[in-house]
């Protein structure tokens, strides 16, 4: 059996409620990561998420590399997204029992790295849980020590985008791969994963329903998707 937990970076976006939508007809529930300042675009469309059930945790105001910035910026860039996520849970009457972040880019902060490790762990953010995840890497890089939410597949499907060259027929070859470059085999028997997709209207216009065509596919490849849950 293949297990996974799917995430998906860079809500709210014009499609958030469809993917909503087919997720709850799926029974599924996503952990999904909002920028600050998209919020102040599609606040009702991050709303509807959290009515419906998902779980939204913090991926910075405006989605900067953290290595980019000094550490007091890196925090600046959290704590303005957790004003934002407060005042969004507040509005939709949705009680905040996790608060899970996710850096931009998988960028943890360079030179900062380890104070921004420490500043997630001090101020009480929630580590999805992954002690399911089987592979040693995962130990070997010490993701099952960091309080922010890595994964271990990426559909990279936030390729799609005109004259890219990359098409949906390149996400399936991903997920078909079975020594991919970065990240995990999805079809590694007794795997257990933590899944990255994006919410981007641009992939959308260039493939229509992209997260229910791979999502679909993973379903009937026997995959099992777990209910997020936090240490």
């Amino acid at each position: 059996m293949i297990r996974a937990v799917l995430t998906i970076d860079d809500i709210p976006s014009r499609n958030t409620p469809a993917i909503t939508d087919y997720l709850r007809g799926k029974g599924i529930t996503a952990v999904m990561f909002a920028e600050g300042q998209r919020l102040e675009k599609y606040p009702g469309e991050a709303v509807y998420a959290l009515q419906s059930g998902m779980i939204v945790g913090d991926h910075s105001w405006s989605h900067p590399h953290f290595s980019y910035l000094t550490y007091e910026e890196g925090v600046a860039e959290i704590e303005k997204c957790e004003r934002a996520l407060d005042a969004l849970y507040a509005r939709a009457g949705v009680e905040r029992r996790f608060r899970p972040f996710r850096f931009p880019y998988g960028d943890k902060g360079g030179a900062n790295q380890e104070a921004f490790g420490r500043y997630l762990k001090d101020h009480g953010f929630s580590k999805l849980r992954d002690d399911r995840v089987p592979f040693p890497w995962w130990r070997e890089n010490g993701l099952d020590r960091d309080i922010s939410t890595f994964w271990t597949f990426d559909f990279m499907e936030y390729r799609i985008r005109p004259g890219s060259g990359f098409t949906g027929e390149d996400v399936f070859k991903r997920i078909l791969d079975p020594a991919p470059a970065a990240g995990a085999p999805l079809f590694q028997d007794g795997g257990s994963h933590i899944l990255l997709l994006h919410a981007h209207d641009e992939t959308e216009e260039m493939l229509p329903r992209y997260w229910q065509r791979f999502i679909d596919a993973l379903l009937e490849y026997g995959v099992v998707f777990d209910p997020p849950a936090f240490f």
